[in-house]
């Protein structure tokens, strides 16, 4: 039998249908989350929400950013700790490394404490027939997800976002058959907590823990500690309106029948009320604010609260555009998408899809005020989490902020710009009590109570993960980087120097001189790794760390570049400017790599996840392939002995400096290496156990650590466009092979800039550039150079 041409185009359509690009702002999947790892995360900066989506019973885990175990610490908890320090250098100026990481056991305190679990909400529904045609998905470009699907011959579809601007978590129903929705909401927690019915709202108060031990601990008695007169008190609200059915409050639950739909309204608040403040006698009203907040959101229909959500949040999302030309990938869900990308298949939009979840966790987690993301952002179901859930200063913490500046999103720095002021107050007192000097300092580990002190418990700690006095010095770096963006001067003379120089202050006088009269630290560690001595001994405690010298050279630098931009403190810059020069000179070793400890020892793991020694190449600015060629090449030989394979966090770092090394193919491979797919924690059966992406784009370490997710996306940018403080900007840098042409909108660049450009077979096209205040600069794409200058707020257009 003939067809028609017709005929064929109808058969062929649902194929042709499928070969398209996919979206690169909408996770989705075609089931509800089993697992943590599969939930779709939802955030305003302070309240969060990880939704599972099941159709027959929603599990939403609520957390607040706010909400930590713990009070304020006692800086003063080992005074005499500082008394110590001299005996260490001394058994280190006689190379007695065994006794000296004995005696560096005596300079700790206490652990830091934990992040929180607020609780899970669950709602029931009550659905008489099998599900059917289940979608749901998050559109990041909007920070609202979506779930539908069938009951029968009922389509039920729910929305939910929280809200910034009323600072309240939403959730609309809706189901298509007249009064067939029927659903009970309950909560529970790992928090000690009760429920209650007041005033047509359902009530829940509770209170966390005074003490979480870290779960690296093992067999402590009573790791967690509840008092009723102890710890961060919170309130949640939970309230249903605009439905036709009935609502039923008890002190147990919600409940709604006989409805066609609803609206939730959630909201949350903790008794947090600064880093020094005790929350429970000195602490905020939780249940006021939690009221205000929620009667003040009810003023307002359901749709003026979601259209105010989403013109707040797309004002830093619209920010920036990201194109790396499109890939026909069939319709198919987001975690099989990552699946076949593990096993080569070209997706471009998966790629742009990544990085932009990147700059979606950033907004959604980093707005309240001095309390930043940490190691989950603020997405935690764990009572005792990993690593705390705390803020590690070492890397992660930092790295968190990496795509801050760079990708428009400066207000997301800014809660931890306010967490670097609260650090420096408690960092004082661990300046003078554990190394006696001045200045301030933070170590390893810290919380939201700004813990500044060498952890360990009094000594149970190995000094290589524990004592670790370099993370002021490295927090105060995004200080000055704050400002290269910005160039807010108000902000660098109120708050960047002073920290700036109090930092250095520090580092002044923790230095030391070598056998040869360079300076160095003594004691030092290269955070969370060994050394192997020429005579076997493996130890973590030297002297002359790579490490600590990269960093305290690069907090010198910036800090002498404040100096002269607000012209002050002539007699302290040339301090820094000889401690400068006498700073102790990288090594290169015998197998021609960046050498980590101050002789050419091996390392006990030589592909170790850590490479802080590298930290002048990045984030650091002082180690570069155009203007130290020789030091480039040692970073790189680094690189290669440590290999590709490592944990997500890690994996974010390497690609970054391989596109500093301007390797845009190696920094690309990492890139897909960090999206290889990795199978929930508690899922049975074998998974990955280095690095790696889950079903819901949440980094893998694994466990799931936030920081891999911002330093993929940090490092997207890092092969597009590399600036410097000195009037550089280099466009595509680093382009790998694989990204031939695409457009980027709305970056920023050090100096203040702006940049729009387009690329074409590997090789810029146009630029626009705007400047905030006007100046000179010069860029840089392939062989060519241009010097351009701008007035301030001029934008001008270049024909490459």
């Amino acid at each position: 039998m003939k067809r028609c041409f017709f005929c064929y185009v109808l058969l062929l359509f649902p194929f042709l249908g499928n070969l398209h690009a996919q979206s690169d702002h909408i996770l989705w999947y075609d089931r509800p989350g089993e697992y943590f790892e599969e939930t779709l995360v939802l955030g305003n900066g302070t309240m969060g929400a990880s939704v599972f989506g099941g159709a027959a019973k929603e599990k939403i885990f609520l957390n607040d950013a706010s909400l930590w175990s713990g009070e304020p610490v006692n800086p003063y908890m080992n005074p005499d700790a500082y008394k110590i320090i001299p005996q260490i250098r001394e058994a280190l100026k006689n190379e007695d490394y065994k006794k000296a990481g004995s005696l560096y056991r005596k300079v700790q305190g206490s652990f830091s404490q934990a992040y929180m679990p607020m609780g899970t909400l669950y709602i029931t529904f009550d659905h008489k027939d099998p599900v059917t045609d289940y979608y749901r998905e998050l559109d990041i470009s909007k920070a609202v997800s979506k779930i539908t699907y069938k009951s029968g011959n009922t389509t039920y579809s729910r929305e939910y976002f929280i809200s910034h601007p009323d600072k309240v978590m939403l959730i609309k129903l809706k189901s298509g058959t007249e009064n067939a929705l029927n659903f009970s909401i309950n909560f529970d927690s790992p928090l000690k907590f009760e429920t209650s019915n007041a005033a047509q709202t359902f009530r829940i108060y509770g209170y966390a823990p005074y003490h979480v031990e870290p779960p690296y601990r093992k067999g402590i008695k009573n790791p967690v500690r509840f008092d009723k007169k102890r710890g961060t008190r919170f309130t949640g609200l939970v309230k249903i309106t605009e439905t036709d059915g009935k609502v039923v409050y008890t002190n147990d639950s919600v409940t709604l029948k006989g409805g066609t739909e609803a609206t939730i309204w959630v909201s949350v608040a903790t008794s947090f009320n600064g880093f020094d403040k005790d929350p429970a006698k000195e602490g905020r009203d939780h249940l006021k604010t939690a009221t205000e907040q929620l009667e003040k959101a009810l003023e307002k229909p359901y749709g003026t609260v979601k259209k105010m959500h989403i013109s707040d949040y797309q004002q830093f999302y619209n920010r920036l555009n990201l194109d790396l030309g499109d890939s026909q990938v069939g319709k198919i869900p987001t975690d099989k998408r990552l699946r076949l990308y593990a096993e080569g298949r070209d997706d471009k939009n998966l790629e742009e899809l990544y990085f932009n979840f990147g700059r979606y966790l950033l907004i959604s987690s980093s707005r309240t005020p001095a309390v930043p993301a940490n190691l989950q952002g603020i997405w935690n179901p764990y009572i005792r989490p990993p690593w705390s859930s705390n803020y590690t200063i070492n890397i992660n913490l930092e790295e968190n902020y990496w795509p801050s500046e760079i990708t428009n999103l400066s207000e997301m720095h800014v809660p931890l710009l306010g967490f670097i002021e609260n650090l420096s107050k408690t960092g004082k007192i661990t300046a003078k009590t554990f190394f006696g000097i001045g200045g301030w300092t933070a170590n390893h580990n810290s919380d939201i109570w700004a813990m500044s002190n060498p952890v360990g418990d009094f000594g149970q700690g190995k000094p290589k993960w524990a004592n670790w006095p370099m993370g002021g010095a490295w927090l105060s770096t995004h200080l000055w980087e704050h400002y290269t963006f910005t160039q807010d001067k108000d902000f660098l003379t109120t708050h960047g120097y002073p920290l700036m120089k109090d930092a250095s202050e520090f580092c002044l006088e923790w230095l030391v001189e070598d056998k040869d009269g360079y300076l160095i630290t003594s004691p030092s560690t290269s955070p969370e790794n060994t050394f192997i001595t020429s005579d076997g001994y493996k130890g973590g405690t030297f002297y002359g760390g790579s490490a600590d010298i990269a960093i305290i050279k690069e907090l010198f630098i910036q800090t002498v570049k404040a100096s002269e931009v607000l012209q002050t403190d002539v007699e302290f810059r040339k301090k820094l400017k000889e401690a400068l020069k006498r700073l102790r000179p990288y090594q290169i070793g015998k197998a021609g790599n960046l050498q980590e400890w101050y002789y050419d020892w091996k390392d006990l793991a030589p592909r170790h996840r850590h490479q802080s020694h590298l930290f002048g190449l990045y984030p650091g600015h002082h180690i570069s392939v155009d203007k130290t060629p020789e030091l480039a090449q040692a970073c790189k030989k680094t690189l290669e002995i440590k290999g590709d394979n490592t944990t997500g966090w890690s994996m974010g770092w390497r690609i970054n400096l391989w596109a500093r090394l301007h390797d845009g193919n190696h920094a690309y491979k990492l890139y897909r290496n960090l999206l290889k797919y990795v199978e929930p924690d508690k899922k049975p059966g074998k998974r990955i156990k280095r690095g790696g992406t889950y079903p819901n784009l949440l980094d893998a370490h694994p466990p799931f650590q936030i920081d891999g997710n911002f330093g993929g996306t940090a490092a997207v940018i890092e092969m597009l466009v590399q600036s410097s403080d000195e009037g550089e900007i280099y466009i595509l840098p680093a382009l790998p092979d694989a990204w031939k042409e695409g457009h980027l909108k709305g970056v920023r660049a050090r100096g203040g800039y702006e940049l729009n450009f387009k690329w074409q077979d590997g090789k810029l096209q146009n630029l626009r550039i705007t400047s905030i205040t006007g100046g000179k600069v010069k860029i840089k794409s392939g062989q060519k150079e241009k010097y351009i200058e701008l007035k301030k707020g001029e934008t001008q257009t270049i024909n490459w």
